[in-house]
């Protein structure tokens, strides 16, 4: 279904049309005025993305995709645990939400929530992080973790509250 209006525009319309939606996210910041490219932060993986295995594929404040491999992500009863499902569905929507936040801004977690359809005993996982929501103050992402075979495993969703980043303190305080 096309959205309203577009149903007039004939195919290479909508193909343009598509086109700058998926590229939104590098026009959702405004500096007095003007859209800007907020292409000044990539992510960076922290200890527990190590540890887990993460690896980066994709990322833009409206999609973040990245990989897992199950093993040495398992419980003891060998299945894909559903704590790294959700610690990995978390970095990914708040990586999408920090890059959405722009310059001089973070993000934090409010609020997250999984549902866990599947689980897996190897292979590489794949989460893919989409936008629901991206406003001044509030960023809400899906998070969708899939197997080798694309079967849904879990659900994952997760709202980050904007914040301006403290300034640094000054030396010798």
């Amino acid at each position: 279904m096309l959205s309203p209006g577009l149903d007039r525009l004939d195919h290479r319309d909508r193909l343009d049309h598509r086109d700058r939606l998926d590229h939104r996210d590098q026009l959702d910041h405004r500096d007095n005025g003007k859209r800007i490219v907020n292409d000044s932060w990539k992510i960076t993986l922290g200890e527990l993305d190590l540890k887990m295995g993460v690896t980066i594929v994709e990322q833009s404040a409206q999609r973040v995709v990245a990989t897992m491999p199950v093993e040495g992500n398992r419980q003891s009863f060998g299945l894909l645990h559903g704590g790294a499902s959700v610690a990995f569905a978390e970095a990914l929507g708040s990586w999408a939400a920090v890059i959405h936040a722009g310059p001089g801004r973070s993000a934090v977690g409010l609020d997250i929530n999984a549902t866990h359809h599947l689980s897996a005993r190897e292979g590489i996982v794949t989460g893919v992080a989409t936008a629901i929501r991206l406003g001044r103050t509030i960023a809400s992402h899906e998070i969708v973790i899939s197997d080798d075979q694309g079967r849904r495993l879990c659900t994952a969703r997760i709202t980050n509250l904007i914040i301006d980043t403290p300034a640094p303190a000054p030396s010798g305080s």
